[in-house]
């Protein structure tokens, strides 16, 4: 068991690489999987017995290239191909048996943006994308991303069998893209990663209202693609709002594994290295010319919370501007949900519903339960109890996740309190 601990680690470590550098080699991101679990598959054949190897990752990857010339072999590929892939195959064939040398640092990395650039190719669904990143970028198992995401694993395995071949009828390039292509397909990648991140910060359905193992993955290849591409601002301002975000994860949750609202979080439980981290990533984007990119400004926000020692000192009004800031750049029903929250804060709760009510025939909004819960709280800080209770109600029908319906059926409950003792009861 402790053998297979460590087989699991590595591989959750070095995969990516393995699998980057096979897709450039046989241009083909399902092939390049299936050799590499190859060698996974020999890892846990021989490494029980003669121990881990020095340089595992580059056991790994030798006997992944290994695997791939043996494949081209045997299917007695065309001359063509036979060329295209010439002097990789010779290289990688020398490399295999020579030694057990990783390729170079550098050339490793411009495989793993590529790879990460593939992965997150507009041209698959959402679901495809996200599913497909955690399988070749994060490790994960169909049956580890079934779980993080409340899906049935075929599902979820459906999803990247059809990604991969998607992928190869549309014959994408392995490659970074460039010029408008580049920016487009960045926002994508963008997208996944912090897709990951918030499902795993707020569950959509289930449980548990956290799932931490998420927010991990995501952290984790948001500070892999700040590395492959440090002059991208945005890239930078998603890991800056990642970190502080995360840094609150412990604050979050109670001890039975109830929500815990922000401004009622023991702030002392914050993580504050997760916090310095990410206020060093902002200021990076800033310096690099993106202090008004929207994850840029999304940071900023959360920035706000984790300079402020107590609730009570947080720059509302400051917070709201940049929400004013944010909603102009990234217009969206769910920035002015965020932005009447803050206009709240800042200015008071009527301002807020103000707001709020001019969402309410929102379409996109219309099964969003934080709708009817943003417009709870204000209604009930107004001492509008009745209609509060009505909303904090429909919002726990709303929600599939199983914590936070408690806590809104708890809120209702307060608003119930509240009337009795306004009726003398």
């Amino acid at each position: 068991m402790e053998i297979q601990r460590v087989i699991d680690a590595i591989w959750r470590m070095e995969s990516a690489k393995v699998i980057a550098v096979l897709t450039r080699m046989v241009r083909d991101v399902g092939l390049a999987e299936e050799l590499a679990q190859d060698a996974l598959v020999a890892a846990l054949e021989r490494w029980p017995a003669s121990g881990v190897p020095e340089k595992p990752g580059a056991w790994l990857m030798a006997t992944a290239k290994h695997r791939a010339i043996d494949h081209f072999r045997r299917k007695k590929l065309q001359e063509r191909k036979h060329e295209e892939l010439g002097r990789e195959q010779r290289s990688a064939e020398e490399s295999a048996m020579a030694s057990f040398e990783m390729p170079e640092e550098g050339e490793i990395n411009d495989d793993l943006l590529r790879l990460m650039f593939i992965s997150c190719h507009p041209v698959l669904a959402r679901e495809a994308r996200v599913a497909l990143t955690l399988r070749l970028l994060g490790g994960l198992t169909t049956q580890e991303i079934a779980r993080g995401f409340l899906v049935p694993e075929p599902t979820v395995a459906q999803r990247i069998v059809r990604a991969k071949r998607t992928l190869n009828e549309a014959r994408v390039p392995f490659e970074v893209p460039q010029g408008a292509d580049r920016a487009a397909r960045l926002a994508s990648v963008l997208e996944v990663v912090y897709l990951i991140f918030n499902e795993g910060y707020s569950a959509t359905a289930g449980e548990d209202w956290l799932r931490p193992a998420l927010c991990e993955d995501a952290l984790r290849l948001g500070r892999i693609l700040a590395e492959l591409e440090p002059r991208e601002p945005e890239v930078h301002g998603l890991v800056a709002l990642m970190e502080i975000q995360a840094s609150r994860a412990r604050a979050r949750v109670g001890p039975g594994g109830e929500p815990v609202l922000l401004l009622e979080q023991d702030r002392g439980r914050w993580d504050q290295l997760l916090i310095r981290r990410g206020l060093a990533a902002l200021e990076r984007a800033e310096q690099l010319g993106g202090a008004r990119g929207p994850y840029a400004l999304q940071a900023a926000i959360a920035a706000c919370h984790a300079r402020a020692r107590t609730a009570e000192e947080t720059d509302w009004e400051r917070i709201a501007a940049l929400y004013d800031a944010l909603a102009e750049l990234a217009p969206s029903p769910v920035v002015e949900l965020n932005r009447a929250v803050a206009v709240a804060m800042a200015f008071g709760p009527a301002a807020g519903l103000e707001l709020v009510d001019a969402l309410t025939g929102e379409p996109s909004l219309k099964a969003y339960h934080l709708l009817p819960s943003v417009r709870g709280d204000f209604l009930f800080k107004l001492g509008r109890f009745a209609e509060a209770q009505a909303e904090f109600a429909r919002a726990a029908s709303m929600t599939r996740n199983a914590r936070e319906r408690t806590l809104l059926l708890q809120r209702a409950q307060a608003c119930d309190e509240k009337m009795k003792l306004e009726n003398g009861n």
